[in-house]
């Protein structure tokens, strides 16, 4: 009887890892064919002066200048204010509270519940609160607060998890020098919980860069033709302009809305190969 119910456990095994297996090399071969078409589509109109050129309704003229510069403020705005807060909850919620208390409870449930929220509610909320309350108007500065917000909860729960993973004794090897709280924190826990922290602001921050549904709530132009030069200027970012292009009816908008979205993820690839060498600088200081 026994190695009856062991085979067909057995046989459920192999299924559920078959099964498993198949997701995966459905996912990766519809991968490798949006990259294939975006690849064959897009070198050919990709050259310096499709990134030196601002758009057009020519697609021959047609460039990326202004969207990636607004890309590169936006992004860059979004880890200023999104990253110190974040960490900041994060070793509030850990090391400053009563993890049992009934306020702590309710901010934990809270923050999770926030990282599975729509976009687009967040972008109505910064419509209604960075826009219209706060008369930011349809600037850099209302886009950048809005990607906050929304990136704000991945950041605070991947921190957490870093945080919690600092072994105990490591703390008590602190306070036992004679160190403060927060000669600690700063000394022993951010510095052993770092890797585990920029992995959760890559996952965050290259979510922010592509997503377009927020930006377009709270006033991201498809049409800029000027650099923006400070948090107040109007802007458009890549997933905007790209949007834009796929909208056009012409197939040369397509191609070169191809183009587009390969200069993206190079952009976020960089992004993503700095941070991960900043991680591995931490994991390997710490070892």
């Amino acid at each position: 009887m026994n190695m009856k119910l062991y085979r067909a456990r057995h046989r459920k095994n192999i299924f559920f890892h078959g099964l498993l297996l198949a997701c995966i090399l459905f996912s990766i071969v519809v991968l490798g064919l949006l990259l294939y078409q975006i690849l064959s589509t897009g070198l050919a109109w990709l050259d310096w002066d499709f990134i030196t050129s601002m758009p057009s309704r020519f697609p021959e003229k047609a460039g990326i200048y202004s969207a990636l510069v607004g890309s590169i403020w936006t992004i860059g705005l979004t880890a200023a204010f999104s990253l110190p807060l974040g960490v900041g909850t994060a070793v509030y919620l850990e090391e400053y509270t009563n993890p049992k208390s009934r306020i702590n409870q309710i901010v934990q449930v809270n923050i999770a519940n926030l990282a599975g929220v729509p976009a687009i509610v967040y972008g109505m909320l910064g419509l209604a609160v960075f826009v219209r309350l706060f008369q930011f108007e349809r600037s850099i500065l209302a886009g950048a607060l809005t990607l906050t917000l929304l990136i704000l909860p991945v950041i605070t729960v991947a921190s957490q998890e870093a945080i919690k993973s600092v072994p105990k004794s490591l703390r008590e090897g602190s306070y036992s020098l004679g160190t403060t709280k927060l000669q600690t924190i700063t000394g022993v826990v951010l510095p052993y919980a770092m890797p585990g922290i920029l992995t959760g602001a890559i996952l965050a921050i290259s979510r922010a860069m592509g997503e377009a549904a927020p930006l377009i709530m709270v006033g991201a132009a498809g049409y800029i033709a000027f650099l923006p030069t400070g948090p107040m200027d109007s802007f458009t970012v890549l997933p905007v302009q790209i949007f834009n292009w796929t909208s056009r009816p012409q197939i040369e908008f397509q191609n070169i809305a191809s183009a587009g979205i390969i200069v993206l993820m190079v952009l976020l690839l960089s992004m993503n190969a700095v941070a991960i060498l900043l991680r591995n600088k931490y994991q390997n200081r710490m070892e």
